[in-house]
């Protein structure tokens, strides 16, 4: 694999992670609206239940920030390296 198809692997596992923040954030979300479902009914184990996995859900969310944060460093000093320019992807892309 050369060096712009590890480049590309990256990119796509950078999207990857992208898709992943965006379902523990859909998850954050869905547990907000059971939540507030709940206000009505008031069902204290459903409450707890749901204060427990939000924190772990929300534990996880952190978890890959972070990961996203220094996977793209990771990928922009991998580009930098291999002196990578975006006239070159264009070029495969096309």
């Amino acid at each position: 694999m050369d060096n712009i198809e590890k480049y590309k692997s990256m990119e796509k596992i950078l999207r990857e992670i992208e898709d992943l923040k965006n379902s523990e954030t859909a998850v954050i979300k869905k547990i907000g609206q059971i939540e507030t479902e709940n206000m009505n009914l008031n069902v204290e184990n459903l409450d707890k239940s749901l204060n427990d996995i939000y924190d772990g859900v929300y534990q996880n969310l952190q978890h890959v920030e972070d990961l996203q944060t220094s996977f793209t460093e990771t990928v922009a000093d991998f580009k930098a390296k291999n002196n990578i320019t975006d006239e070159m992807l264009l070029e495969i892309r096309e």
